[in-house]
């Protein structure tokens, strides 16, 4: 709180960032606390609120006085961007220098996390930390075998700090021999298992091979050498900026954004990792062959390769929790140095990089040509971003495994996983089927340039001044949630019609009949309503010739008729989803009577 120079400010203008007209905005207070700035509005109706967690925030600028007030700029590391305008100049310099050091914490002690405090109790969080299991995932492949083994040459960090404790290495690697190659690597960088085909089990992803150059072919047999033209960290985020400098122009022509992105080169760079990854999976699956992933250092460009690999070699990680452990395992354990490259911590800027973001955008494009193959929506992509640089969890807090021991983040913070895992349902992609052919096995992607898509639902998420849409998955979700109440409901119904019965001692028995919505029968003796499945199949199969005459809307009840309607349905009970062709209007066996559609066309 002592960095706090003016904790509250009335009359503020939360102005639209897509139509900044004077008189625009929503007034209200702003308020600062020692985490978050919250907005809150002063209508009294709506009352609505906007929080913005201080580490989230990548930049505060004060912009020159204006007739209105003093305009203030914010930009948040989750590509949000908030424009206030203040009335008095004193006011917004002492909100200014509040936020600029309030959102640059100069100790890990600083960050949220550490002071985050949800309702649980120190068991529960404990747990949390349980729920993924990096060797578990191992044994699924297949380890430890004859190739490969569990070493612990490098337990208490003693060979590399920013390696995991646990490492696989060749059966014949001696713990001289690892040693040794160490001395030869980037921090002691030696060359480590991350991903083993059991399905082909001469075959591995060998990873963290980083010699702050290239290999030496002459130190290897029977090898083929790949350069894959991934830049550095440098271009990286100059490249970011500006797509981002273009996603925030106000009004631009269809020309400028399209000239804008193109001139970023943003999606050239995505499409270069992506590219890098198929070469590996192609390696792999296709021609059986070890792969060895070298790097500057083997904590940027090698984890975004390898781990887009995995997901596109093994559906596993397609999963909600199979993706949770790819992160863990290729990203933070292998010392992913989140702290630096998404600037946890006030330092060197030119660390900072939208590696993660890569990786993350990837994944999107994957998900946008096999919608069915991943178990999770963007939604989950999304908000795993957003705590990548939100500090709230403690699951991407230090720069490797060895600091976060040290930081006691186990014991003293709470994990994105469990948060993830707990509410899982929010983030299940509504196409995904298990059994789905792009489900299993090998995703093979096109990388043709007309294939790439901006990631609005990352980089323009924020925006109010357009309109919003549902998204599909949102549309099928809702859909979803709307037939389990019904058939809740349904069950219900079902439950009181069987106690009524009990009851009464009268036994309701459903008559046969059409189960198309127009055909419902009439009978003295009526039966329970037809469930939605029955809708849904009658509504698919029936054919326009089924609407002749009023006359067939209802009709009398006739045993013969209904076994002969119940056996022509061609629709599959079971899935729900009907045979098309056999009630088709346009199929050959299909009767066209003098008042069907395609007859009408031809009296026409």
């Amino acid at each position: 709180m002592e960095h706090i120079r003016l904790p509250k400010v009335e009359h503020v203008a939360l102005l639209d960032r897509a139509a900044p007209r004077r008189g625009s905005g929503r007034v209200g207070t702003l308020y600062l606390t020692a985490t978050h700035s919250i907005f809150v509005e002063n209508e009294a109706a709506a009352r609505k609120e906007t929080w913005v967690l201080h580490s989230l925030v990548y930049s505060v600028e004060k912009q020159a006085p204006t007739a209105s007030g003093c305009p203030l700029l914010i930009h948040c590391k989750n590509f949000r961007v908030l424009h206030f305008m203040i009335p008095q100049e004193q006011e917004c310099d002492d909100i200014h220098l509040s936020l600029l050091r309030l959102s640059q914490p100069e100790s890990y002690e600083e960050l949220y996390c550490f002071s985050y405090k949800p309702n649980a109790d120190e068991k529960e969080r404990r747990q949390e930390w349980d729920l993924l299991d990096l060797m578990a995932d191992f044994s699924r492949m297949g380890l430890p075998n004859s190739l490969w083994k569990l070493s612990p040459v490098n337990h208490h960090y003693k060979v590399s700090d920013t390696y995991p404790a646990e490492l696989f290495v060749p059966e014949c690697a001696t713990p001289p021999v690892i040693v040794g190659s160490s001395k030869f690597r980037s921090r002691g960088r030696f060359p480590a298992l991350t991903y083993y085909s059991k399905d082909n089990h001469l075959n591995a992803i060998a990873n963290r091979a980083a010699g702050k150059g290239y290999e030496n072919e002459d130190n290897y047999s029977n090898i083929k050498f790949q350069f894959l033209g991934i830049e550095n960290i440098h271009v990286m985020r100059n490249s970011q900026q500006k797509m981002l400098e273009v996603c925030e122009l106000r009004s631009p022509s269809m020309s400028d954004f399209l000239e804008g992105l193109e001139n970023s080169g943003w999606l050239k760079h995505i499409k270069a990792v992506l590219d890098a990854g198929i070469f590996i999976a192609k390696a792999v699956a296709e021609e059986g062959v070890s792969v060895l992933v070298h790097c500057s250092d083997g904590w940027d460009r090698t984890a975004q390769v390898c781990s887009v690999a995995c997901v596109l070699l093994d559906p596993y990680y397609r999963t909600l929790r199979g993706f949770m452990v790819l992160i863990e395992k290729d990203w933070i354990a292998f010392g992913h140095k989140f702290s630096h490259r998404c600037n946890h911590l006030t330092g060197d800027s030119k660390e900072v990089s939208p590696i993660m973001d890569q990786f993350l955008e990837c994944v999107w494009q994957l998900m946008e040509q096999f919608p069915c193959a991943f178990e999770f929506s963007e939604r989950f992509l999304v908000t795993i971003h957003n705590h990548v640089y939100s500090c709230q969890f403690g699951n991407f807090i230090g720069n490797n495994q060895r600091e976060r021991i040290e930081l006691s983040v186990p014991e003293r913070t709470h994990s994105l996983w469990s948060y993830l895992w707990t509410n899982r349902a929010d983030y299940v992609n509504p196409l995904y089927r298990a059994n789905h052919s792009q489900s299993q096995g090998v995703l093979r992607p096109s990388t043709a340039p007309h294939i790439f898509r901006f990631w609005r639902g990352l980089y323009n998420r924020f925006d109010h001044g357009v309109h919003p849409r549902q998204s599909v998955e949102d549309y099928l979700r809702a859909i979803q949630e709307e037939t389990q109440q019904l058939e809740e409901q349904l069950a219900s119904h079902k439950q009181k019609i069987s106690q009524l019965e009990q009851e009464s001692g009268i036994t309701w028995k459903a008559p046969l009949c059409d189960k198309s919505p127009t055909g419902r029968s009439l009978d003295t003796n009526l039966g329970v309503a037809n469930t939605p499945q029955d809708y849904t199949a009658g509504f698919i199969t029936s054919s326009p010739h089924q609407l002749e005459t009023p006359d067939s809307i209802l009709l009398p009840h006739n045993s013969n008729q209904s076994k002969d309607s119940s056996l022509s349905n061609g629709s599959d009970q079971e899935s729900g989803i009907a045979d098309l062709s056999c009630r088709s209007p346009l199929s050959e066996d299909s009767p066209r009577g003098p008042d069907s559609d395609e007859a009408a066309y031809s009296t026409a």
